[in-house]
């Protein structure tokens, strides 16, 4: 089982025009062609996906939860070859591919788990106590569009695609080009679990043609990606009146307050900053440290820096893959090019590693930065860590703040202190002694933007509850009625004052 070819996973494309080469980013060889789907192929996935989506949602919620479980043990069987498509498509180091596969891992598993529960009819307090009774219902919203980028295609899939399925609704979901088949591969995946072949599919070709297509021809829209796209997939969505959610960019903070263990604040800040080359959405990108002890911080951080290993590997050996793309060594290396031209200062990396291969780059640590250069407020989505000092904790709080985004933040030190801290920081989510991952690998807990982040939560009850709508089931009965004329409503106005007043002393 599971065994299948990049032809037989690309058959599920059906016959396009043409297609596309696709780059191994590790070696910059094409791997294979990608067929690229037409605004009428899409329409006519959605159509197909409507019809199928009636008997799926027919299914008992207990039943399709145990298929989301199935689907996490077919994951788990399949670890290997996940952890190599994840690598191939994305040229991450192997930690970094096995981090995105636990996240995978975790969503199923937790859908899978609370589905039953979460979606069951609730009982809800009744306006009149005695005279009526009421419930709601979380009823599947139809077709949902789920549109992934290219940075975590394992993960990104499971976390929005499968709390969809598990609603009960059918789900058309737009794979980027350059990581096609790990998105195909866990659909083959979820199809073998027993998700229906027409209730899930998967599209891909232009961007703006195939995730335009989507839009605005589904029900609810689900969006990973840029800021500028966010704002398209918003509008559109809300020119059709339908739900949608964003989980879009972000400029991460992190705040190393007095209190820490300098060479420790470093280590997290190396890790939160690197993790997939840089290039996730939560990744550390500004580091603010009391300014007089900025220089020393700024020496530990770059010992730990010229210490990691760059490269690629089918094992654990390697501490940082490569970046993705021409484009992303393109826009790392400007944005880096133009601060050191404006008279930021390199502490460490700064340039291109083409001996390793075509796009990988050394991480790097830079500093004395200023809002002429576009590195100060950009998302770089790369491997790079802009130093900051910092006078008192307020200028801290202020310069953590100042930006358009605010998906993550992390703060470093005396716990109790950070807790507090964090109430005051402008982000989505805040980490503490620890860049990203304490908070993004609780699958309990929302995750989601502030500002210009995004819109909606992923992950928790709410992840799920996102693609139902609340059904509200009101019944009137027993002895009494509630009154339909004039005289009613005289004999019962007395009852009714004294049950207010009952319900105004009751906890």
């Amino acid at each position: 089982m599971s065994e299948i070819s990049i032809a037989g996973l690309i058959s599920h494309l059906g016959t396009t025009d043409y297609a596309v080469a696709i780059v191994n980013p590790a070696t910059g060889k094409n791997i294979y062609e990608l067929p690229q789907q037409s605004a009428d192929q899409v329409k006519d996935a959605i159509a197909t996906a409507r019809s199928a989506q009636t008997e799926w949602a027919a299914v008992s919620v207990f039943e399709r939860a145990k298929i989301l479980l199935k689907f996490h043990d077919l994951l788990m069987t399949n670890e290997a070859k996940l952890l190599d498509l994840l690598q191939l498509e994305t040229g991450k180091a192997r930690g970094h591919a096995f981090e995105e596969y636990a996240g995978a891992l975790n969503a199923a598993r937790y859908f899978g788990k609370i589905a039953p529960k979460t979606l069951k009819r609730e009982k809800t307090k009744a306006g009149v106590p005695v005279l009526t009774r009421t419930f709601v219902d979380h009823n599947p919203i139809g077709v949902v569009g789920v549109i992934t980028p290219w940075n975590y295609p394992l993960a990104l899939t499971v976390l929005d695609v499968m709390p969809a399925l598990a609603a009960g609704n059918a789900v058309v979901q737009k794979a980027d080009n350059q990581t096609a088949l790990t998105t195909l591969f866990a659909r083959h995946l979820a199809v073998e679990a027993g998700i229906p072949n027409d209730a899930y599919t998967v599209v891909v070709g232009d961007g703006p043609i195939v995730g335009n297509t989507i839009t605005d021809h589904v029900d609810y829209v689900a969006f990973t990606g840029s800021s500028t796209t966010g704002r398209i997939v918003a509008q559109r969505a809300a020119g059709r009146l339908i739900g949608f959610s964003l989980e879009l960019g972000g400029k991460n903070p992190l705040i190393v307050l007095r209190g820490a263990s300098l060479e420790r604040a470093a280590e997290i800040a190396l890790a939160g900053a690197f993790g997939s080359a840089g290039q996730l959405c939560v990744s550390i990108e500004r580091v603010y440290v009391p300014s007089d002890l900025k220089d020393k911080f700024t020496a530990a951080l770059a010992r730990r820096v010229e210490t990691l290993k760059v490269g690629r590997s089918s094992d654990f050996s390697q501490d940082i893959g490569t970046l993705t793309s021409a484009s992303q060594l393109s826009r790392v290396d400007g944005f880096v090019k133009d601060a050191v031209d404006l008279g930021a200062r390199l502490i460490s990396g700064g340039k291109a590693l083409p001996d390793i291969g075509p796009y990988f780059y050394a991480p790097t640590v830079i500093t004395d930065l200023n809002d002429n250069m576009r590195l100060n407020r950009n998302e770089v989505f790369g491997p790079i860590i802009q130093v900051y000092g910092y006078d008192d904790i307020d200028s801290a709080v202020s310069l953590a703040n100042d930006s358009a985004l605010g998906l993550n933040a992390a703060i470093v030190g005396p716990e109790a202190e950070a807790i507090r801290l964090a109430s005051r920081l402008h982000a989505g989510s805040v980490n503490i002694n620890e860049g990203f991952r304490a908070t993004f690998a609780s699958m309990d807990s929302p995750m989601g933007g502030m500002k210009d982040s995004g819109s909606g939560r992923r992950n928790g009850p709410h992840g799920l509850l996102r693609f139902t709508e609340a059904k509200t089931i009101g019944v009137a009965g027993g002895l009494l009625k509630l009154p339909t004329r004039g005289h009613h409503y005289n004999r019962m106005a007395p009852l009714l004052r004294l049950l207010t007043k009952i319900l105004r002393r009751l906890p």
